[in-house]
């Protein structure tokens, strides 16, 4: 049987932490700024978690 393979996709947009949780970038950061508080763009420049409800889906597309 062939090695499995990640999907490239999601190993470019998810990174592992050191506890095993995974990291993600935040949407509604990309275009249409001007409209957007300071305060909202500098929070949306975090990286976040993926949520519990995800996390399995996204472990599954990483093969982790």
């Amino acid at each position: 049987m062939s090695k499995l393979k990640t999907k490239k996709s999601a190993s470019k947009r998810f990174h592992l932490t050191g506890r095993g949780k995974i990291r993600r970038r935040r949407a509604f950061a990309s275009h249409i700024l001007t409209k957007k508080t300071p305060k909202r763009k500098r929070n949306l420049r975090k990286a976040a978690l993926v949520s519990p409800s995800d996390e399995k889906r996204v472990k599954q597309m990483l093969k982790i």
